[in-house]
């Protein structure tokens, strides 16, 4: 996939904008908008202090009479003139939906991962969505609680559970959009005085009573730009990828953030390395994360790897002052996708248990692979009997 452009087309001045002391009941309101910004740009006496987004907000207990500075978070600054690939790495890395865009030391404007897309979109037919899809799925049922839904959400940092019925069928879909628009109906009822919505009841309500239904699909054979497109035209941020023959049955998930990281894919003689939340590295360094993967892929020389992805979340728990990091390291290979995850006290100790968890992993499924061929060679010999 050949992409060489920069950004100063793609950017735009044209963003959301709140003060730091504004009360974060408007900021909720904004995102009820029919535009729905992805992130609000927040700024201080003017100048640019961070962005928030919805998924904080979903995330968070505090009253709509709290200020926004108590949830700004920063933002990966870009400028006008940057690579898209670059910048595409920098939003995947850091979780954000869009980047303040600086001409000089000045706020020019904002970037956003749907500006991106549609900038890129007629280079996206050369990859199927069996290329970029992430196989293994976090799923509910129809009966788990909306309480249960948010943890999920948090502890796995996605924004999306597919949600299936007792035959283990496709159903409906959990976003973070959806808890968000139920518990503003909700806060709005009590206002108005009804007071059977609070929050222990939204807590245990079922997914089935707010989730979305009927799912958009998608196929691993089709193009990434179909479903890019498919995305784009209904505002969606992912699709579930079903099996060619079988539309209910949950494969995979392919969503905006995974196409932002075909995008920083390279045809560099090393192996791709993308980091989510790089931020919470403390000794280690891209290098020798990147080193380490390789290490354990050199051992199965038939396994080559095209992309790595290593993700890391930080829980509240915390050891002498480090906390307790969760860290999944997924790998693109020759033969499919693998994945290994684990807990540590820093970030260095829970990527090498992840990565322990991958070499097993890896060793089952060439048992598997093994055990398969072992099985076609004795058929073989049976039918020439």
């Amino acid at each position: 996939m050949d992409i060489t452009m920069d950004i100063s087309n793609i950017a735009t001045p044209d963003y959301a904008e709140v003060d730091a002391d504004e009360r974060l009941g408007k900021v909720r309101s904004m995102f009820e908008d029919d535009e729905r910004p992805k992130g609000i740009v927040v700024t201080e006496d003017g100048e640019y202090t961070g962005i928030v987004n919805q998924k904080q907000l979903i995330q968070s207990h505090v009253q709509d009479d709290a200020k926004v500075r108590g949830l700004v978070r920063s933002a990966p600054k870009v400028k006008r003139t940057d690579d898209v690939r670059e910048v595409a790495r920098v939003l995947v890395e850091s979780g954000a939906k869009i980047a303040p865009v600086f001409e000089g030391e000045a706020l020019w404007g904002i970037v956003s991962e749907v500006a991106i897309l549609e900038a890129v979109l007629d280079n996206l037919d050369t990859l199927d969505v069996s290329d970029i899809y992430t196989a293994e799925v976090v799923t509910v049922t129809e009966d788990t609680q909306v309480g249960r839904c948010i943890n999920m959400l948090r502890e796995n940092s996605i924004s999306r559970l597919p949600v299936v019925d007792g035959d283990g069928q496709l159903s409906g879909m959990v976003t973070t959009h959806d808890i968000a628009d139920f518990a503003v109906r909700d806060m709005e009822r009590q206002q108005k005085g009804d007071r059977s919505g609070d929050i222990d009841r939204v807590l245990d309500i079922p997914a089935y009573d707010i989730m979305s239904s009927p799912v958009a699909t998608t196929t691993a054979g089709a193009s990434v730009k179909a479903a890019v497109k498919q995305m784009l035209d209904n505002n969606y941020a992912g699709l579930v990828v079903t099996p060619e023959d079988n539309d209910s049955l949950v494969a995979g998930v392919v969503t905006k953030t995974d196409v932002l990281r075909a995008l920083t894919y390279t045809e560099e003689d090393h192996m791709d390395v993308q980091i989510t939340n790089i931020k919470l590295l403390d000794t280690l360094t891209r290098e020798e994360i990147r080193e380490e993967i390789q290490a354990t892929a050199d051992k199965y020389q038939e396994m080559q790897v095209q992309h790595a992805h290593v993700r890391f979340h930080k829980h509240k728990e915390k050891l002498r002052g480090t906390p307790l990091i969760q860290s999944q390291v997924r790998l693109r290979t020759n033969k499919g996708q693998v994945a290994g995850s684990g807990e540590g006290y820093g970030a260095d100790m829970a990527f090498n248990v992840a990565l322990d968890k991958l070499e097993r992993r890896v060793l089952e499924l060439k048992g598997v692979r093994a055990d398969e061929e072992y099985r076609g060679q004795l058929l073989r010999k049976l039918g020439e009997l």
